[in-house]
């Protein structure tokens, strides 16, 4: 499930604040980043977890898409952390040519440790 904000810092966060107070605890939960380029869209995003009702909290549903995919991890500290994923994203467009029919992803490993997956073209 989802919260969409516009490529903003401060829509992302505010994304990211609703999506963590809808669902209460974040324990156990399995966090991702996704970025529309085309529709210059964020979506943050959470596992559904069976008991979880989307609409009811005021959220969307989708899958995030397969395929092949670059990956960067980053490490350290938020938020010094969240400053290195946009140049680190743009370092890894220049080393592969990006499928921009899909978004970017973060996958949020913990809270110090990041993955970044660059969609490529197969």
């Amino acid at each position: 499930m989802f919260v969409r904000a516009v490529d903003e810092p401060h829509a992302i966060r505010q994304a990211w604040q609703r999506l963590e107070m809808g669902i209460g605890a974040l324990v156990g939960r399995k966090f991702f980043g996704a970025f529309d380029v085309g529709a210059s869209e964020y979506r943050a995003c959470v596992q559904i977890r069976d008991r979880d009702g989307p609409k009811a909290l005021g959220f969307e549903s989708a899958t995030l898409p397969g395929g092949m995919y670059v990956r960067a991890r980053l490490r350290g500290g938020p938020p010094g952390v969240y400053e290195q994923i946009g140049p680190t994203f743009a370092a890894l467009t220049r080393q592969a040519v990006a499928d921009e029919t899909r978004p970017s992803i973060e996958v949020y490993r913990r809270r110090d440790e990041i993955d970044l997956l660059l969609p490529v073209r197969g």
